[in-house]
């Protein structure tokens, strides 16, 4: 059968489509008149409370003579200020990933026994079962390395003897195999596709036990494995700002959704990986790249804030780049004054700007980060404000590091699988019951016609 009938949209489909469209669409008014909240939020962008967590908290707003204000963001993970976790592991010239795992899974920080034991845990599942590359990763490669991905978890299901196990004790098993093997599933899934696809050579480094999982994505992503002390931490960092972000948030929320099923670890993860790929999720900060890549060919005094708050306009009157009407890395749906996330990275950024010389692209980023919020407020109606959020820096740090853009999504799920996990284990713990809101039907009823007579 000729393969491409797989992607051919023939005028029939069209037609067909066309049909289920205008079958589907209904009538926004009937949301506010039966008072549904569209995307579980308010109008005002809250979220609908459903669920209780002990993971995180994102607080975005403080309550002053009584009444709720937006307040520069913070975020918490199992209590603690995510700022101060990473002042606490950086002034100490260590690497975090590992350490703040250990803290959302068992809900306190570890002593340096019992990182140094987990850390040991992880190196020992940091390896795939015999013939797995050659047989699943190197077989029909895929563009789409978050699709490469939720295949190989999936996959890893026929290899575990316990793939239903729902106790808690055989998901952790489970989730720790996972956190430890997302590096090696998406990287040499990415290597796989270069090397049939764009015919380059394929390298297939094995990870190193002795490195961090920051260290072991550079290792062996580059052709040379090398990389410098300041590379590996400053991605260290991002991994961490990225692993947690409360229970709402999509990918998460899929996690808790589908694990109430009581269905296998690897059927939740993949799930979660879908939600994670979307770009309205996970993919946002690849736009944001994107987006300076055309500004700086646009713009041609970078350090002009006329000409920079020119181009935004355009970018917020769908005049440029995809034209979609976004300034992509700016705004949120919780945050309004600062992204805690984003600022914390922020104050890494310079410094790897400058061991790359890649200052003026820097400036160009605080340039954009002072000049948008103002562009905004001038252009669009808003309920709240509007501040850079986590996605402006991390799409230039993977840039200045970099990495291909195809990893970007994956990297945010190497970073998110250990969020997951926690919540994951958190609706088992609880015994939950299975997750199903309501949809208010809103049809008519019919009676059925004879096919002779339609």
């Amino acid at each position: 059968m000729d393969h491409n009938i797989y992607s051919e949209v023939t005028p029939d489909i069209v037609h067909l489509a066309g049909m289920a469209q205008q079958a589907d669409i209904i009538d926004t008014e009937l949301f506010t008149k039966y008072d549904v909240k569209r995307g579980l939020r308010d109008l005002n962008g809250k979220g609908v409370l459903a669920g209780l967590t002990n993971i995180s908290d994102v607080r975005a707003k403080e309550i002053i003579d009584g009444v709720e204000v937006p307040a520069h963001g913070r975020l918490f993970y199992r209590g603690y200020d995510v700022k101060d976790l990473v002042t606490g592991f950086t002034k100490d010239n260590r690497f975090g990933f590992e350490e703040i795992t250990y803290l959302l899974l068992f809900a306190k920080l570890p002593t340096e026994e019992e990182l140094s034991s987990f850390r040991k845990i992880l190196a020992g599942y940091r390896s795939l079962p015999t013939s797995f590359v050659r047989d699943i990763i190197m077989k029909a490669p895929s563009k789409d390395m978050m699709n490469t991905l939720a295949r190989s978890v999936l996959t890893l299901y026929s290899y575990d003897d316990r793939a239903d196990d729902v106790s808690l004790p055989n998901v952790l098993r489970q989730c720790l195999q996972l956190i430890s093997l997302f590096p090696l599933l998406s990287i040499y899934g990415y290597q796989a596709y270069c090397h049939y696809h764009d015919g380059k050579s394929l390298f297939i480094h094995q990870p190193d036990p002795s490195l961090s999982t920051a260290e072991n994505i550079l290792h062996i992503l580059r052709p040379d494995s090398s990389y410098t002390p300041l590379e590996a931490k400053l991605l260290d960092i991002a991994l961490v700002l990225h692993m947690e972000h409360g229970g709402g948030n999509n990918s998460t929320f899929t996690t808790h959704v589908v694990t109430s099923s009581l269905t296998d670890t690897y059927s939740v993860i993949a799930a979660a990986i879908g939600s994670l790929k979307g770009p309205r999720h996970g993919g946002a900060n690849i736009k944001v790249v994107q987006m300076f890549e055309e500004m700086k060919q646009e713009v041609k005094d970078w350090s002009d804030e006329d000409e920079v708050s020119s181009y935004l306009k355009k970018l917020l009157h769908k005049e440029a780049f995809d034209h979609a009407g976004l300034i992509y890395g700016v705004g949120h749906a919780i945050y309004s004054k600062s992204d805690p996330r984003a600022v914390i990275l922020k104050s890494f950024v310079e410094k790897l700007s400058v061991e790359k010389g890649l200052q003026k692209e820097f400036a160009l980023y605080s340039l954009v980060e002072k000049l948008a919020p103002q562009v905004i407020a001038q252009e669009r109606q808003m309920y709240k404000g509007v501040s850079i959020n986590v996605d402006f820096y991390s799409g230039f740090v993977y840039h200045m590091l970099g990495l291909p853009l195809e990893l970007y999504t994956p990297i945010f799920a190497m970073a998110r699988i250990s969020g997951w996990s926690a919540h994951r284990m958190e609706e088992l713990a609880n015994n939950g019951k299975i997750i199903r809101p309501a949809y208010k039907p809103i049809g008519e009823d019919k009676v059925y016609i004879d096919i002779q007579d339609r």
